[in-house]
């Protein structure tokens, strides 16, 4: 494709210095008041202040020059006065030519010392200054050169635009990237949570429907009951997750994930946690306000994850508080833990990493910690900034 561009503009370079060949011949062999007509000299000197128009895209400032300089030469020895084709051409191509651009005091001085050389031969050769001549040339130099300046500045203009759709382009593929990445890593997390809370509570409600078969069958068939609820809703949530990994990777438009509920059903997840033998006490500071979607997510989330871990690590019960502050809305929820155990992955844990994570995004912070034979989880979720993400 390249090569047979420039073969094209190779050929359009090739007709342009014909034809300006071609109309000063036709200049020297018309013009009957001249001093010397047209002859093998002037063709020779008319070729050479054309036909360099060839090889413009080399060097349009040395083609300039030898094209003027030929010219100059032929109003010296007497032909035809007349408008010098070639050099008007070549002025043309300076000023459009967007590599000398830089060099415009050099391109300035050729073409003001090649113009004063043509005046100062034309001047000579007819023994003074023909002034009509002269302005004829300046006003076609000079519209040559605005000609060639203004396509520049047209061409450059295109460029730039085409290059900052190209920026806008990369830029819109790179935010689209990082957003992909954030939402794999958000359903990394959330299936983390789904996962980590269905076994641990089918964990503890299997081992009650073990410990009960024999003394309570209505407790067993309840206990029972719970982990087949529990695991057909954790399947079809991970399913979704999952879908939605995958058509991410494949770079594909995923499907709306229904978002995992919010504090309104906080309830029924303690409920769920008193049936598996987990004490778990709700209460509620402040008057409650509606939440954006991400803040009550969130919140589910590192309440979810927080009983999690009371129920795997701690001595059977959890208390969690919630309080609605002015700006921000606040999350304890604390257990005991035996006196053999951390309370579960304080530094390190993917449950802990995690609920950091969700407040960090949110502009809060989340601190886990033991303080004797209790573990503490305490989080501090600021309204405004979440409100401006969802």
């Amino acid at each position: 494709m390249a090569p047979r561009r420039s073969l094209h503009a190779s050929g359009r370079d090739a007709a342009v210095a014909l034809a300006a060949f071609g109309l000063t011949l036709l200049l020297l062999g018309l013009d009957h008041s001249a001093d010397r007509g047209l002859d093998p000299l002037g063709g020779f000197l008319a070729a050479l202040a054309c036909l360099p128009l060839v090889a413009r895209r080399r060097s349009p400032l040395g083609v300039f020059a030898l094209t003027t300089a030929a010219a100059a030469t032929l109003n010296g020895l007497g032909y035809a006065l007349g408008p010098p084709f070639g050099p008007t051409v070549a002025l043309f191509y300076v000023a459009e030519d967007e590599r000398t651009r830089a060099r415009i005091v050099e391109k300035a001085a050729v073409v003001l010392g090649f113009f004063a050389v043509h005046v100062g031969a034309t001047a000579a050769a007819h023994g003074g200054f023909p002034t009509s001549a002269i302005l004829f040339g300046v006003v076609v130099w000079g519209g040559a050169w605005v000609l060639g300046d203004q396509l520049r500045q047209r061409r450059r203009r295109r460029a730039d635009v085409e290059d900052r759709i190209l920026r806008a382009r990369r830029d819109t593929e790179r935010e689209r990237r990082l957003a992909a990445a954030e939402e794999r890593t958000r359903i990394a997390r959330d299936l983390h949570d789904s996962a980590a809370h269905a076994i641990n509570v089918i964990l503890v409600q299997a081992g009650a429907a073990r410990l009960l078969q024999q003394r309570d069958p209505d407790a067993t068939r309840r206990a029972l009951t719970t982990i087949e609820e529990v695991a057909r809703e954790t399947i079809g949530e991970i399913d979704l997750l999952v879908h939605g990994l995958r058509e991410n990777g494949a770079g594909g438009e995923s499907p709306a994930i229904e978002p995992p509920t919010g504090l309104a059903a906080l309830e029924t997840l303690a409920e769920r946690y008193r049936a598996g033998g987990l004490a778990t006490e709700i209460h509620t500071a402040g008057g409650p306000r509606p939440l954006s979607r991400a803040l009550d997510q969130a919140a589910y989330r590192i309440v979810q994850e927080s009983l999690t871990n009371a129920a795997r690590h701690g001595s059977g019960a959890a208390e969690i508080d919630i309080r609605y502050g002015e700006s921000e809305l606040e999350l304890t929820i604390s257990n005991p833990v035996p006196p053999s155990t951390d309370g579960g992955t304080v530094s390190g844990g993917h449950g802990i990493l995690g609920m950091r994570e969700r407040a960090a995004l949110l502009g809060g912070r989340l601190e886990a910690s033991r303080d004797g034979l209790a573990f503490r989880v305490y989080a501090r979720l600021p309204y405004a900034d979440i409100e401006e993400q969802s």
